[in-house]
């Protein structure tokens, strides 16, 4: 399976397999950093989770649920289920912000992540692409 992935990636044009790779790295990083924020509770955390009415002491946990589905994404093998979860992830910010009454750009940036995260498997794996297909030509 693992070969298939690459074999898949060397199929690709150098340059896609790289900025896939430049794009999937960036939102990692970005979500670790988040996860870690939720542990550390700096007081922009504090802030969101008092707009949000949501009680602080389940931000570690928050954070713990949010590592454990970038550690699923990062695993080659459980990439695509690790997106999938990550998009349920995603979902569940987007109704507590529209809920809490955020700006319009707070309630969407968990679905520009969930495009960040989507857009590196849909570059490198023929199968989602199959499933998805963007087509250049007009019928």
């Amino acid at each position: 399976m693992e070969s298939t992935l690459q074999n898949q990636a060397l199929s690709r044009p150098r340059s896609v397999v790289i900025v896939a790779g430049v794009i999937g790295i960036l939102a990692v990083l970005f979500l670790v950093f988040d996860a870690f924020g939720k542990f550390a509770r700096p007081e922009p955390v504090v802030d969101a989770f008092a707009r949000q009415g949501m009680p602080i002491v389940l931000a570690p946990r928050i954070g713990a649920i949010l590592l454990a589905l970038v550690i699923l994404y990062v695993i080659p093998r459980l990439r695509i289920f690790g997106a999938i979860l990550l998009t349920g992830y995603f979902g569940g910010a987007v109704a507590v912000n529209m809920r809490a009454g955020f700006t319009p750009f707070e309630t969407v940036f968990p679905i520009i992540m969930g495009v960040l995260i989507w857009l590196p498997v849909y570059l490198v794996d023929e199968r989602v692409r199959a499933l998805i297909p963007i087509s250049r030509e007009r019928s």
